[in-house]
């Protein structure tokens, strides 16, 4: 007769062991959460040291997959070297073009804006003086504390230093992440190839995976961030130039760059939009500003995102929020730029390493690289054909 073993029951490793076996599972899964805590703290201590060096290289990496089909396209065209500097000379001219507009728009403008500015607070100084009867000389010193309060409390010299913004560090960095973009378009596939390739060969199989999961989320983030921010961009900037609001080009920028940032980018740049409203045209045309910078958000929020990002990135927009304020803790603005994204790689990559049965050809690419040889043949990674696109761009 078969007996058939009790499931309900946990089986005890320790059976004379005074320590039940329920408190021996929480205090094991209790250090191991500890020890992994401990090195993501100190992996977020090293790149806040090398922040100099890891900013320019994770933008390097977020721009190699935008440019990730252009280059494809063009490497079935030309050769390699010459693809990757079409795409980086290519989006040089693209920013660059969109900066001089915006400084020509600006350079432009800035002296009627300054006088409506000048006028405005002057207004709003009479406004308050008759309404809490206040004079000048207390105004002025209400005024002179406000600002020496702000000075002590900002700070804000050390936390650009710390995000490697100053300009030294920006121009530097600026290099820096064209370099590492070149590289990567170039020869992607070595380069993962050579990551792969510090693991053990047992383990490679599986890396080779979760890194090719991780590179699809993040295209597919890249690609749907970017469509997103277009469509708020235009929405938002066309409405400011039917309500002649000032700098319409500069806020379409503005707001295509901050929507790189999901949600705070999206607030602070349609809240630049709604100042200059109110301090062009007054209240009225304000409001009616705000009206439009909401209705782009909704649809933003209702349509794009779910549709787009939604499918692109399957997180929940409360993990969104949380990530987003986590980053801006570690890593100020850099953190919330690169909290989305890596939320998201996160999210990909655990779920398929906890899989039971883990499936996924094992394609490694930095860049637009269709694939990487197989660590276990010891092929050269210059051997591959440059065919079989469509399994890294699923």
């Amino acid at each position: 007769m078969t007996t058939v073993p009790d499931r309900t029951s946990q089986p005890d490793a320790h059976p004379g062991s005074a320590v039940p076996w329920r408190l021996r599972a929480a205090a094991e899964w209790s250090w191991r959460l500890l020890v992994i805590g401990v090195a993501g703290y100190v992996l977020t201590l090293v790149l806040r040291e090398f922040s100099e060096i890891a900013v320019p290289v994770a933008v390097a990496t977020l721009l190699a997959a935008l440019l990730a089909p252009a280059n494809t396209w063009l490497r079935a065209r030309m050769p390699k070297v010459a693809a990757a500097a079409l795409c980086v000379v290519g989006l040089i001219i693209v920013v660059g073009t969109l900066l001089t507009l915006v400084g020509s728009q600006v350079s432009g403008g800035m002296g009627e804006l300054t006088a409506k500015v000048v006028t405005g607070l002057d207004q709003v100084r009479e406004w308050v003086r008759s309404t809490f009867h206040i004079t000048d000389s207390q105004f002025t010193a209400y005024f002179e504390q406000l600002k020496t309060t702000i000075s002590a409390g900002g700070n804000l010299g050390s936390t650009a230093a710390k995000a490697g913004l100053t300009a030294t560090h920006f121009v530097a960095g600026t290099f820096l992440a064209l370099f590492s973009l070149i590289f990567f378009l170039y020869d992607g596939r070595r380069i993962a190839s050579w990551l792969v390739g510090l693991f053990p060969r047992s383990a490679r199989a599986k890396v080779d995976g979760a890194a090719t999961i991780a590179w699809d989320q993040l295209t597919s983030f890249v690609r749907a961030t970017v469509l997103v921010a277009f469509v708020d961009a235009v929405g938002i900037g066309l409405g400011a130039a039917v309500l002649r609001v000032p700098f319409a080009g500069a806020i379409f920028v503005l707001v295509f760059l901050g929507s790189f940032v999901p949600i705070v980018g999206a607030l602070v740049s349609g809240a630049v939009a709604v100042l200059l409203a109110l301090v062009a045209h007054g209240p009225v045309m304000a409001l009616v500003m705000l009206g439009v910078v909401l209705a782009v958000q909704q649809l933003e929020a209702h349509i794009l995102q779910p549709f787009l990002l939604g499918r692109a990135v399957a997180i929940h927009p409360l993990g969104v929020v949380l990530g987003i304020g986590l980053g801006v803790v570690v890593a100020g603005v850099v953190g919330a730029l690169f909290a989305v994204p890596t939320i998201a790689v996160a999210n990909a990559v655990g779920k398929y390493l906890l899989a039971d049965d883990p499936s996924g050809p094992p394609v490694v690419a930095l860049a637009s690289d269709p694939g990487m040889p197989d660590q276990s043949s010891g092929a050269a990674a210059d051997d591959e054909p440059a065919g079989d696109a469509e399994r890294v761009s699923r």
